[in-house]
């Protein structure tokens, strides 16, 4: 896989979040399990990239409703670097997602799923609830993002030219974790609605998550990989057991005085940013490191 190397990475606002527009491609030969041969880790993130393209359209606007009310110079610019990274994120996941449905992986079942089940969120829950929930599913990927940056071996066995679709999201996960939750602390700041929203979120995440997967392997060609399944809940919650390791990071979301920022990452991204610039011959990309 590579990026245009022609595609340019221009300021767009006057924060530290700017959108890095990559434009990747992915190589046809590549291998259907691009993780390391394995079914369970690669249908498993490809799982949550089916989830990207109409996840982010919501948190944008979830975040956007509350645009126009805020004051902040700083937050109104930092808004549009988030939304700005936001939808290169979706659009980026849906040409991965694309690709893996050419490869026999019914992508766009689950992406529809997610489609419908927003559609319904987006009537039901209030503008407040909308943006509650992106909070706690920005805090979700922020984990999930910091733990590729900090430990590297999480992705131990992963086709290197998969490698940078990964990298370059999660850097931006980081750069932006914040600002959904200082737009819902200057509009909403209701601490109730915050952490019993993040309380629902977690079993929709966690269930969906795992229905999502199976949506995938219900509808291959190869669905019985039972011992790559038991591997992959060990690899998840036993040795090393990297979900059960964010368990101080999850619980931390729920104590009166949160905030994302209280974690510095600003040398794990730019870590992950000179590893990336280096793997697509981009020293570019480190232009805007926040």
């Amino acid at each position: 896989m590579n990026a245009r190397a022609q595609t340019a990475i221009r300021r767009t606002n006057k924060s530290d979040i700017q959108p890095r527009k990559m434009d990747f491609q992915f190589d046809p030969g590549i291998e259907r399990y691009w993780f390391g041969g394995d079914q369970f880790k690669t249908l498993l993130l490809t799982a949550l990239s089916c989830t990207f393209p109409e996840g982010e359209r919501f948190f944008v606007r979830s975040v956007r409703h509350y645009q126009k009310n805020l004051t902040d110079p700083l937050l109104k610019e930092q808004v549009k670097g988030f939304i700005g990274q936001e939808a290169h994120h979706g659009n980026e996941h849906e040409v991965f997602n694309a690709f893996m449905e050419e490869r026999g992986v019914p992508t766009s079942k689950v992406s529809d799923f997610v489609l419908n089940g927003l559609k319904m969120q987006g009537k039901v829950l209030s503008p407040e609830r909308q943006l509650a929930k992106t909070c706690a599913l920005e805090h979700f990927t922020a984990m999930l993002a910091e733990l590729i940056l900090e430990r590297p071996e999480f992705l131990e066995g992963m086709d290197q030219r998969m490698l940078p679709l990964w990298l370059w999201h999660a850097v931006e996960e980081s750069e932006h974790k914040a600002v959904a939750f200082d737009v819902y602390q200057d509009q909403v700041g209701s601490y109730w609605t915050r952490t019993s929203e993040m309380a629902i979120t977690t079993v929709e995440f966690v269930g969906f998550t795992i229905f999502h997967y199976f949506q995938l392997r219900a509808e291959m060609d190869d669905k019985t990989d039972f011992r790559s399944v038991m591997n992959g809940f060990n690899w998840l919650l036993g040795k090393p057991g990297w979900l059960r390791r964010l368990g101080p990071s999850y619980l931390a979301y729920f104590k009166r005085d949160f905030h994302p920022s209280k974690k510095d990452s600003s040398q794990l991204r730019q870590q992950g940013l000179e590893k990336l610039a280096r793997m697509l011959n981009r020293p570019e990309l480190l232009e805007f490191a926040a």
